[in-house]
């Protein structure tokens, strides 16, 4: 992420995105204009409040021991679990005196160049929804949950915090380069699906994972998924899967690690040697992975969540 060039050092204005840039085809609702902002956060009812405490709840009853330390640090200093859908002003103010972000609705997935515009800006964009009881186990678009419980806590961490900024930096040369793709794998195996160790083992510190019941034992103890020590320019070339549990984990020593590998890196030269498409699959494991288990692959060898295979 390192050497953005002086004319992409201004992050205040939204990034012109070219038109032969690869983005995904989203149609912005008529009630929100280019920064996708809702006016306010959405005033949640009864039921919308129980579901999110009996999902907070849910969570607790796995997440103690395979969480990071500073999740359950965060998760603490913000009273996520004081009851029901917590308010984005609050948050925005606790989390601005520890590390200067702020958590601002929006409806939906929003567009790369605007989620990346947001990053930039220490803004953490949340959905203002929450699921229902018919989709509570299982919901494809993140949530007001997925994303203020899974996401929020670990911005209170500072390095952490630090580099979902830098992140957000890196779209403007992603953008360059039409690589979107790559860098967005990069944030799905670190930020959503990353894996951190503490104590001599591996804990969750990704939102898709600290934010589900399934994928939070299935990503430590599961004998299906590879369990590798991230490499920044490996992870870049590696595809993932988005409506499943992960064939293969990354794993960090530390979030200063993290920042390190990705902040420092060249990523003009990366981008440069990077084809358009990914080179490993979700499931490879190839000679210069440092491997901390290597996975069956049982799991999605029969089928995955579609053939209702267990989760092993």
């Amino acid at each position: 992420m390192a050497e953005i060039s002086a004319a992409q050092t201004d992050f205040a204005a939204l990034p012109e995105v070219d038109a032969g840039v690869f983005t995904a085809p989203l149609r912005r609702p008529a009630h929100v204009g280019e920064d996708w902002l809702e006016p306010a956060q959405t005033q949640y009812t009864s039921e919308d409040d129980r579901i999110w405490d009996d999902l907070f709840d849910r969570q607790m009853q796995v997440l103690p021991g395979r969480v990071c330390t500073p999740f359950l640090k965060g998760l603490e200093r913000l009273s996520l679990g004081n009851g029901g859908v917590p308010s984005f002003d609050r948050l925005s103010r606790e989390l601005g005196s520890l590390t200067g972000w702020s958590v601002v609705p929006v409806p939906m997935l929003i567009p790369d160049h605007v989620f990346f515009w947001h990053l930039a800006n220490r803004r953490f964009p949340a959905g203002n929804f929450i699921r229902t009881r018919e989709t509570f186990d299982y919901i494809q678009e993140p949530d007001v949950f997925h994303d203020v419980f899974g996401h929020v806590p670990m911005l209170t961490d500072p390095v952490f915090a630090d580099y979902m900024q830098e992140y957000g930096r890196a779209g403007w040369k992603a953008m360059r380069y039409n690589r979107l793709k790559a860098l967005g794998s990069l944030y799905w195996y670190t930020v959503e699906f990353g894996l951190m160790m503490e104590d001599g083992e591996p804990r969750i510190y990704g939102a898709g994972i600290s934010s589900g019941p399934t994928e939070a034992i299935f990503a430590l103890e599961a004998q299906s998924p590879n369990r590798i020590m991230l490499n920044v320019d490996r992870v870049m070339r590696t595809d993932y899967v988005i409506d499943d549990l992960q064939p293969t984990y990354f794993v960090i020593e530390s979030f200063e690690d993290l920042y390190r590998q990705t902040v420092e890196r060249d990523f003009d030269r990366l981008y440069r040697s990077l084809g358009p498409s990914f080179t490993y699959a979700n499931s490879a494991v190839i000679d210069v992975d440092n491997v901390l288990h290597r996975g069956s692959q049982e799991y999605f060898l029969r089928g995955g969540r579609g053939s209702n295979a267990q989760p092993v």
